[in-house]
């Protein structure tokens, strides 16, 4: 099983320290042991020169007669066995052991008898050469890594200063905001903060993203406005016509087309009203449960309104009664009886025993103009109802229930 990481261990500043960490270890590691190897083999390969150099001086004092001074012995105690062995095998050798609780170079050669001569150096002070360097690097090492790492988290905490920064933006556009705007120094060919990098480039990208999305939702809006209004004006005189019709079925169908044209340019024009973002609420004290039962009244349907627990909301009446309007209609228009309204504390739920609202309205919400499974209508119904709760600052999510049907669920801020 993969073991489960703490958030915070994924975040690109983390992840960098650690690579700067890992890559700074290693590179002290390696530059350590190179230098720890050479300085060794240096001060070994002397202290065995100077060895071997005093053990051909014993030997030849040996061979001569003459008394050997002191450190140079035949078969001494404290000789090694692997290089006694060597040197009475007829060979010349070195190796460093301890003598007396020091460190010795000892260096080894036969001599008649088979017998071993042996010449001890002290090597104290080689030994305490190469301790004393490797403390050095590791201390060296230890510095460097910090000082590494310092400059470097502050490098990498820039970067991702703004990173987060250009994410931020980026979910506020998401969330609708599109006056939203990272406006990176660096951006552009070549700034006084220095030529931009990929970082500004994003940001750059992010801000032309969001002016040319502004742009184009700003001319949408214009042109849905501006069709309402032209459409209100012949539909006036062609609502006038149709009222002096004589009675008969066909009469009967021009006033309902009529009718539906009518309710469609009403919705663009509050489309269009809540697109521009300046609509303002008028505030009341409200009872939740009676609103509710009024808001099902006006629709005119055949809707069950259960009050599980009733409380107050300071909240705009007419528009409330606009969003339970739309969703007791959507529930009887595309969905299937019966339609219940509950009304559980600020938390009202409309719940229809159809076949649920489609996967893409419940991933995204509600668009305009789009419909599935041939039913009828233009998506604006759910549409104005999401809108005008946005504007009460209620939320209105849409599921399925797991038995079947939608269900929509609005919730308000009680008092």
């Amino acid at each position: 099983m993969r073991p489960v990481l703490p958030r915070w261990s994924g975040t690109l500043a983390v992840k960098a320290a650690v690579f700067i960490a890992v890559m700074c270890c290693a590179l002290a590691a390696l530059l350590g042991v190179l230098v720890h190897v050479q300085v060794t083999n240096q001060t070994v390969g002397q202290a065995r020169d100077q060895a071997l150099q005093r053990l051909t001086q014993a030997t030849e004092r040996y061979e001569a007669g003459d008394t050997l001074w002191r450190g140079a012995g035949v078969d001494p105690p404290e000789l090694p066995r692997e290089l006694r062995d060597l040197a009475v095998a007829g060979d010349r050798g070195t190796m460093v052991a301890d003598r007396a609780g020091r460190p010795t170079m000892w260096a080894a050669g036969p001599v008649e008898g088979e017998r071993a001569l042996a010449v001890a150096v002290d090597y104290s002070q080689q030994a305490r050469t190469i301790e004393g360097l490797d403390r050095a690097i590791l201390w060296s090492s230890g510095l460097a890594i910090g000082a590494t790492l310092l400059v470097g988290a502050f490098a990498v905490t820039r970067v991702t200063r703004r990173l987060h920064t250009t994410a931020l933006v980026a979910r506020r556009i998401s969330a609708g905001d599109l006056d939203a705007r990272v406006n990176d120094p660096r951006t552009g060919p070549r700034t006084k903060a220095g030529t931009p990098d990929e970082v500004a480039a994003v940001a750059a990208a992010l801000d032309s993203m969001a002016a040319s999305l502004q742009g184009k939702l700003l001319a949408e809006q214009r042109f849905t406005a501006d069709v309402a209004h032209e459409l209100r004006t012949p539909l006036t005189g062609l609502h006038a016509a149709a009222e002096l019709l004589p009675p008969g079925r066909p009469t009967e169908l021009v006033r309902d087309r009529v009718a539906a044209l009518r309710t469609l340019t009403e919705d663009l024009l509050e489309i269009s009203r809540l697109d521009t973002g300046r609509e303002r609420v008028e505030l009341d004290t409200e009872q939740l449960g009676p609103l509710a039962e009024r808001a099902v009244r006006a629709a005119g349907s055949d809707t069950e309104v259960r009050v599980v627990r009733d409380v107050s909301v300071e909240t705009d009446r007419r528009r409330l009664e606009r969003v339970l309007g739309n969703l007791v209609a959507n529930a009887h228009k595309h969905g299937r009886g019966p339609v219940v309204l509950t009304v559980d504390g600020p938390v009202v739920t409309v719940r229809d025993h159809g076949d649920g609202f489609p996967e893409y309205l419940v991933a995204h919400g509600p668009q305009r103009f789009r419909t599935e499974g041939g039913t009828r209508g233009h998506g604006l119904g759910l549409t104005i109802a999401r809108g005008q709760a946005e504007v009460l600052g209620a939320r209105l999510e849409f599921a399925n229930a797991p038995d079947g049907g939608a269900v929509a669920r609005l919730e308000l801020a009680a008092e």
